[in-house]
């Protein structure tokens, strides 16, 4: 697979190898790194987080082992 741009700038693709070799030998498309298509094309349709992190929620409910305990000292 490699990543093409057409000449004009407004469209960037994946094709196959064939594809891509005929469509820059017919003059109708550049190759370009496949970072360009990740941040352009790709990466457009996921949100954008800014530092979320995961927050583990606690519970203030006492485990099976220690109400356990608990039964035990009483």
């Amino acid at each position: 697979m490699k990543t093409m741009i057409s000449m004009d700038g407004k469209r960037i693709w994946r094709a196959t190898n064939e594809k891509a070799s005929q469509l820059y030998a017919e003059g109708e498309a550049n190759y370009v790194p496949k970072s360009e298509w990740k941040e352009k094309v790709r990466d457009l349709d996921k949100p954008k987080e800014a530092g979320t992190t995961k927050v583990k929620k606690t519970s203030n409910k006492p485990s099976k082992a220690q109400k356990r305990q608990l039964r035990k000292t009483l």
